[in-house]
């Protein structure tokens, strides 16, 4: 089994390589899938996340309230810092369940783990290769107000927040340019793919 980390910042086209190494034949494991998974109702992560900030993140129907625990962790580094000590450990091991799965349904498989804070919360994983997907700031920033309907500002704060190009170059095994056309970006994800299989 080989394990490919995946990241890349906010709307470097990280989505589309793992789209397109699932439809290679990788098995892809989404780190946000997981951790939505790891505050579900009934959940050991969503009790630990009450037990720490309180009934008053839930909603009637017993989910997460985000907006209510955002509003929580927003500019408190403290507060936040206790929730990803609560839903980290969860996701780790829903994603070591998820690995696991796959192994058993094939020794050989190709498991991409599309994780956004790689460099900031899972650099000490045992890659065999790590995938930075990597377009220039400003493009990144139009992406976003384009497609996400985000305000200029909102987009370059969220950029800010997250880890430099330079700390993920420095962790990466492969970048994948995302700044030109889909059809390079998805040329360059083959070409991986031929790499990582004939290997």
């Amino acid at each position: 089994m080989k394990l490919i980390g995946l990241s890349g910042g906010i709307a470097s086209g990280k989505s589309t390589i793992g789209r397109r190494l699932e439809q290679l034949g990788a098995v892809l494991i989404d780190a946000d899938e997981l951790a939505r998974e790891a505050v579900a109702p009934g959940s050991p992560g969503l009790g630990g996340v009450v037990d720490r900030f309180g009934a008053g993140v839930l909603r009637g129907d017993g989910s997460l309230d985000r907006s209510a625990l955002g509003a929580i962790v927003f500019g408190d580094e403290a507060a936040l810092a206790a929730l990803n000590a609560v839903v980290h450990p969860e996701v780790r091991r829903l994603f070591a369940a998820r690995v696991a799965e796959a192994r058993d349904r094939d020794p050989e498989a190709i498991v991409v783990y599309d994780v956004p804070l790689l460099v900031e919360a899972a650099r000490d994983q045992a890659w065999d290769l790590v995938v930075i997907a990597e377009a220039p700031a400003e493009q990144r920033i139009a992406r976003m107000v384009e497609l996400r309907g985000m305000s200029e500002t909102d987009a370059r704060n969220r950029i800010a927040r997250q880890a430099s190009d330079a700390e993920r170059r420095a962790v990466a095994d492969v970048v994948i340019d995302t700044s030109g056309s889909k059809a390079r970006t998805l040329s360059q994800v083959d070409e991986l793919w031929r790499r990582i299989t004939s290997g």
